[in-house]
């Protein structure tokens, strides 16, 4: 097996993500807020199985990547085996848990919980099956199934909810048949790669790979899956709770499309994922401290542009689109979560940095201190100020500043590494300026496409002129110029 993923695999998993966001941004503009209600319990029934889905994995997913270059042929089958085995008794364990817990709460909401549990049975199944696929060098496949369907399942399911006869139940059960339909195809694309069966005796694997090394590993990715899931998803679950399953509908609008501004962001860290951990592990931190700062300038460069393009055209857009009386409600969410997004990228890839170092235990504390800063301040919003989902949203950004912080100021404390400088400082002042130009540009009377692709047009042109009059972004003006000169040579 090869040291990393294929250029082909790069490029399909790419490709496949993109696709499917754009499918996801269809969806929650044009389908979705027809029945904001549905959308807010769906929502909900996948919160409570992202609850139970890390419970039923048990960190045993991390454990199988983190363990099985190390291992023989014949220790890497019987590691696969051992992590089916130990998600089937987990699965009984969370079912039993759920049967007890019925009998002391019989709350209605009860039975979309009843729905989460083989909803979150097919996830942790789903992603034993993609990390092997990982570790096969095969993940365009499985990726293609796990971020396509779903997102073609659940705007179907609305449609016929909407113009048939059936209900929210028959539409959950459908959703959940979808998952389970995933698991069977990935597992068996799995099967046919890398025929596995179930072992009796694990006695040799854990001769090389102790038990308890297994299961502190394990332990310690579960405690981070479980701590992100309340550190960024808790609002799904907590806002029908308070409030009603139609206000989750339009929080989560404001989610989806708000989180297409962190998208090139997810590429970026990752490609400089290996270059971060070389640089560390060579001890070249003056090198990695300028990457860190280049980085922080392009990352705000491209969330502010991206948010900026957004913020002066919503209105415009939604004006245009026949969903615009259930669309706007979530305008407010988009900025908050928006900007949210931008002071997240504008820190650079501090989580990298902490990940890759010694330190790479901070990450899981920090996330931790996150899921309390972030429940206590929703509690707080939602039972102590009128706010409604606008405090649920403006709690997100609080919390999430402060947890970029206090990773920032750790890394200088540590390591004397920096993400900002004059260079960014001068961005930022000028990015301020094209966005508060962009909101006073004048409206086009009701000839909203014009005042769309007039303010729009204001912003990209600013954003141009940053990159190719100043030095600022010399990585971006690079990129732009090969992709100039490759397509007009």
């Amino acid at each position: 097996m090869g040291n990393g993923i294929s250029t082909k695999q790069a490029f399909l998993f790419t490709l496949i993500n993109y696709l499917g966001v754009l499918i996801g941004v269809v969806s929650t503009v044009l389908i979705y807020p027809q029945d904001k209600e549905m959308l807010g319990i769906i929502r909900f029934v996948d919160a409570c199985a992202q609850i139970m889905y890390p419970i039923i994995v048990l960190g045993s997913t991390h454990a199988l990547i983190n363990f099985y270059p190390q291992l023989t042929e014949k220790l890497q089958h019987k590691l696969f085996s051992y992590s089916l085995v130990s998600l089937a008794k987990l699965t009984g364990w969370v079912g039993l848990s759920l049967v007890v817990l019925y009998f002391f709460y019989k709350d209605s909401s009860f039975t979309y919980v009843a729905f989460a549990f083989p909803l979150a049975i097919a996830m942790a199944y789903i992603e034993l099956f993609r990390r092997q696929a990982t570790n096969l060098q095969k993940i365009s496949f499985p990726t293609f199934f796990e971020k396509i369907i779903p997102k073609i399942a659940l705007p179907t399911i609305f449609i016929l909810a909407i113009y048939t006869s059936m209900t929210i139940d028959q539409g959950l059960v459908w959703y959940i048949v979808s998952y389970v339909v995933i698991t069977a195809v990935i597992g068996g694309y799995i099967y046919k790669l890398y025929p596995y069966a179930i072992h009796k005796n694990y006695d040799d694997l854990f001769d090389q790979v102790k038990k308890k090394q297994y299961y502190a590993y394990s332990l310690f990715a579960f405690a981070g899956s479980f701590g992100s899931f309340f550190a960024f998803r808790v609002d799904s679950l907590m806002i029908p709770s308070f409030i009603s399953y139609e206000a989750n509908g339009t929080y989560n609008i404001g989610v989806t499309l708000a989180s297409t501004l962190a998208i090139p962001a997810t590429g970026v860290f990752a490609l400089y994922a290996p270059v971060i951990s070389d640089l560390i592990k060579q001890g070249q931190l003056k090198k990695l401290n300028e990457k860190y700062k280049e980085v922080a300038r392009v990352m705000f460069f491209i969330g502010m542009l991206l948010f900026s393009c957004v913020a002066v055209g919503i209105e415009s857009l939604f004006r245009l689109l026949p969903t615009y009386d259930k669309l706007a409600p979530s305008i407010p969410i988009i900025y908050l979560l928006g900007i949210n997004g931008v002071l997240n990228m504008s820190t650079g890839f501090n989580s990298e940095i902490i990940s890759y170092s010694k330190y790479y235990r901070f990450n899981l504390i920090a996330i931790l201190l996150l899921m309390v800063l972030n429940v206590g301040m929703n509690l707080w919003f939602l039972t102590q100020t009128s706010y409604g989902i606008f405090g649920v949203g403006l709690a997100s950004l609080i919390s999430l500043t402060l947890f970029n912080l206090g990773k920032m100021f750790f890394i200088y404390i540590k390591m004397r590494l920096w993400p900002f400088d004059w260079q960014f400082a001068k961005l930022f002042a000028s990015m301020i300026l094209m966005l508060g130009v962009g909101f006073y540009l004048p409206e086009m009377g009701t000839n909203y496409l014009l005042t769309l692709v007039f303010r729009v047009g204001f912003i990209l042109i600013f954003g141009g002129v940053l990159i190719f009059r100043t030095s600022w972004l010399v990585l971006v003006q690079q990129r732009l110029l090969a992709v100039i000169k490759h397509y007009w040579s």
